[in-house]
């Protein structure tokens, strides 16, 4: 079995910390020299380099912003220890750490992640919305308990991850309020030549739609399409266009953005997917959210 030299992984983490080698040496009390090897023992050790050289400076490579990140853990546990056999309170929050595809509409995701703060020990939210292929490469460094988009992991995605459903709903079509009482008579009819903000062709919920228009046979006047969803309906609510967004955020949207309603259809839905690393959930945060899908908080809305 392989040890982890504990005292060179200090060095390294006093190091990354303080940003350099001078710095970490004073606190440490050691030799720059001496520092310096320690460091290299470690990448030795691990068969990684985990500094790289930009000019004067060092910067950590990809594999020692992992280190770093697993270090950070170490160290703070070994701290809370020592606090807890002292008797005194840790205070300190587990942490759910959240990549957000941006595809995915700004209230479903509080309307999902403020289950975490529900629970009864504290929970620290830490979140990043970012492209779903990029949340994923970094699910699969362990960068994040749970990733939180609008489509199941495909077939052609190389990580290995699961999806769990967090359920959907339908859509509903809001607008300013006069553009939406001009197209509310004979919905879905009334979209024939409407001006429409869709949303980008990268996303779920723009196959869906222009799906169910073919269907249909309706052919909305498309005025924008909108990768971001808080800027879609910044623009829905100045009267640019019609917008489709999910039903159980209904209420939200009409109050915050004074938009009005159109229309609802379940023909055309919005899922949602907690994608991680497990099979099976082992973060106590994210069970929560997983069981309050399971009872439908996606499908009714909340009291």
């Amino acid at each position: 079995m392989e040890w982890l030299n504990y005292h060179h992984l200090l060095y390294f983490y006093t190091v990354a910390r303080e940003g350099s080698v001078t710095r970490a040496s004073e606190q440490l009390r050691l030799a720059q020299p001496t520092l310096s090897g320690q460091i290299r023992k470690l990448e030795e050790a691990l068969d990684e380099k985990l500094f790289a050289r930009e000019g004067r400076n060092l910067a950590m490579t990809e594999v020692g912003q992992l280190v770093y990140r697993y270090a950070d853990e170490i160290f703070s546990l070994g701290r809370e220890m020592q606090d807890a056999l002292r008797g005194r309170p840790t205070n300190r929050p587990a942490k759910l750490l959240v990549g957000i595809s941006d595809a995915v509409p700004k209230l479903v995701c509080h309307r999902l992640l403020s289950i975490a703060h529900e629970l009864d020990e504290p929970v620290e939210l830490v979140l990043h919305e970012g492209k779903t292929n990029d949340l994923l490469a970094s699910l699969a460094l362990q960068e994040y308990d749970m990733v939180l988009t609008d489509a199941p992991l495909g077939t052609a995605v190389r990580v290995k991850a699961f999806n769990h459903s967090l359920g959907g709903c339908g859509v509903t079509f809001f607008g300013a309020p006069a553009l939406a009482k001009r197209h509310r008579r004979s919905f879905p009819q009334s979209l024939d030549q409407a001006p429409l903000m869709l949303p980008t062709s990268n996303t779920s919920l723009r196959h869906s739609l222009d799906q169910w228009f073919e269907r249909i046979d309706v052919r909305p006047r498309v005025v924008a399409e909108i990768e971001d969803t808080a800027l879609l309906k910044v623009f829905g609510q100045h009267g640019t266009g019609l917008f489709a967004a999910p039903t159980l955020v209904e209420d939200e949207i009409r109050k915050m953005h004074g938009v009005h309603r159109v229309g609802q259809t379940e023909e055309v839905r919005e899922e949602f997917y907690a994608i991680t690393v497990e099979r099976r959930i082992t973060h106590p945060a994210v069970a929560a959210i997983a069981a309050a899908a399971r009872e439908g908080i996606l499908a009714t809305e909340r009291s």
